[in-house]
């Protein structure tokens, strides 16, 4: 009976389209301090009030509770800030997926005019024109000058920090605990509708592109960066890299746009537009009763060795 308690969770992994956040992962701490202090400091943009973590609010899941974040000088942005938690395990970084990984994604928002707005030049004159930082990078690099690629490379290193385990629904993955009957229909749900196709693995997304509005179109107004701007291909007209549903009860408002301002508004648009089914009150419910088992341990601003 022993035995067979200790397999079931192994066999439950193996047929589960969801795989539990890793308790750790590895990570340069010396590396990853500088890069903190670096995620946290408006030094990074032209006017000195924009930092990393202003669109990434660590008391909303990682993400921006705007629909579209602010830069400088009150600059609007396009597109809606996704999380940075768990990051470390999409496929690609962005909507459009146009950062093959964290380091690509870091230059992204610093040279962003509606963003950081700073040039390559511009940034490395200010930090190397820092005693602290510096001193700092010299005990990395073993070099006196830094240059940009030192920069996103301290910052990504951070990033891979900023992951979220031990969620009930990870415990429940692992044979730890066991889900409410309402969690678990909503769960049920989830995999029987077909939204597992999409978010599944470890991230729950973060691993393919979709098209938003698959069944039945969807037209929006606002300009935004989907696979069409890089590729030019028809077919790739309002695709994404489908989102990670980690935290996802604390990172409203949602898709690429932040036009759905709950989690059973986006719900039922995903239902009808990429599923071609309308749900009922008890199913959204149902649904969402289980995706709030999603939501792990929240990492501190502070890096835990």
């Amino acid at each position: 009976m022993r035995f067979l308690l200790f397999l079931a969770p192994l066999l439950l992994n193996a047929v589960e389209p969801i795989t539990p956040i890793p308790q750790k992962i590895p990570y340069n701490y010396e590396k990853a301090s500088l890069g903190k202090n670096l995620f946290f400091d408006t030094i990074l943009s032209r006017d000195q009030t924009i930092a990393c973590a202003s669109c990434h609010d660590f008391n909303h899941g990682g993400a921006d509770p705007r629909p579209m974040s602010i830069g400088v000088n009150g600059k609007k942005g396009n597109m809606q800030s996704p999380s940075v938690f768990n990051a470390v395990f999409n496929f690609k970084q962005f909507w459009n997926g146009r950062a093959k990984n964290l380091t690509d994604q870091v230059v992204g928002p610093i040279h962003n005019p509606a963003e950081m707005d700073m040039t390559t030049a511009q940034l490395e004159k200010r930090i190397n024109s820092n005693a602290a930082y510096r001193d700092s990078f010299y005990k990395i690099t073993g070099r006196s000058s830094i240059t940009i690629a030192d920069i996103a490379g301290v910052i990504s290193e951070y990033e891979k920090t900023l992951i979220t385990p031990n969620s009930k629904f990870d415990r429940f993955l692992r044979g730890e605990v066991i889900l409410s009957t309402e969690e678990l229909r909503g769960y049920t749900l989830f995999k029987t509708l077909g939204c597992a196709s999409c978010h599944n693995g470890v991230n729950m997304g973060g691993n393919s592109f979709q098209k938003f509005g698959v069944i039945i179109p969807i037209t929006r107004t606002l300009t935004t960066d989907d696979r069409y701007t890089l590729t030019k291909r028809e077919n790739d007209k309002n695709v994404f890299k489908v989102p990670s549903l980690r935290n996802i009860a604390l990172t409203a408002p949602y898709f690429h746009d932040g036009s759905a301002e709950t989690l059973q508004g986006a719900l039922k648009i995903m239902a009808m537009h990429n599923l071609g089914t309308k749900l009922s009150a008890k199913e959204i419910q149902d649904v969402t009763s289980f995706l709030n088992t999603l939501t792990g341990q929240i990492p501190s601003k502070m890096i835990i060795k």
